[in-house]
């Protein structure tokens, strides 16, 4: 399997300041669109060399997803304009169990460069998502190197454990061992959730229009803020980055 990118974005996301964030990922979205318009024969696939972002407005289902997704949508084409970038975007409707089964939806999923899972509320995502169609064609577009963008409640649930206003839930797991804090300040206490989340976890704090990239424990940070960092079982942040910083997850 390619080791395919995936960003963990502390929400603010698509707003003024975040033009770091979104040229980065789009940057990333180049190498799956390369190997798979090599993959199209000529005519079948409109403009096979535009970089594909899908975007699941899950985590807003219970307002207004179509909102967020052309909100996410019009920043993205305005930041690929400014560099000259041909994308295309489309949207995937996954917003209950039943459109996560659809073959259509998966199909447009599986095809995308890059997968951006824009915030909300946090509980949604890996309660829609989980062993489903949908879930298995995100999984399928980062076999052959597509990144995933998960942003505020996104990030956390991509995580092993999802904090959310009743407790937390288990998360989809896409980033192991970790439990993903948006949002974050340095005066955040991680005590409560401490208390609450499975034990042997470390807690990443992203600030907003902050976004930690990269794959298994290599990262490095992208985007106005900081990344915080506590190793499992701590209370006091081990590192803090910022933009172009490396941090290595580890226990």
């Amino acid at each position: 399997m390619v080791e395919a990118p995936i960003a963990l974005h502390g929400g603010g996301e698509a707003m003024p300041g975040d033009e770091r964030v979104a040229r980065t990922l789009l940057e990333l979205a180049a190498v799956p669109a390369l190997e798979r318009s090599r993959a199209c024969l000529p005519g079948t696939a409109g403009d096979p060399a535009a970089r594909r972002v899908v975007i699941l407005p899950t985590a807003a289902a219970r307002g207004r997803p179509d909102l967020v997704a052309a909100s996410v949508g019009r920043f993205l084409r305005e930041v690929a304009a400014e560099d000259d970038i041909l994308i295309r975007v489309d949207v995937a409707g996954v917003v209950d169990r039943l459109s996560a089964e659809e073959g259509a939806v998966a199909g447009l999923i599986a095809s995308a460069d890059l997968v951006v899972l824009p915030g909300g509320d946090p509980d949604l995502i890996s309660a829609i998502l989980r062993d489903t169609l949908a879930w298995r064609a995100i999984l399928a577009a980062r076999a052959r190197g597509a990144a995933v963008w998960g942003a505020g409640a996104g990030a956390m649930a991509l995580g092993a454990w999802c904090p959310t206003p009743d407790g937390g839930v288990p998360g989809l797991g896409l980033v192991p061992g970790l439990v993903v804090v948006p949002h974050f300040r340095a005066e955040t206490s991680v005590d409560r959730l401490r208390a609450q989340a499975p034990a042997g976890l470390g807690v990443l704090g992203l600030a907003e229009r902050t976004a930690l990239v990269g794959s298994e424990r290599d990262w490095r940070c992208v985007g106005e803020g900081a990344a915080t960092w506590f190793p499992p079982g701590e209370s006091q942040p081990a590192i803090v980055v910022r933009d172009g910083e490396p941090l290595k997850l580890s226990g």
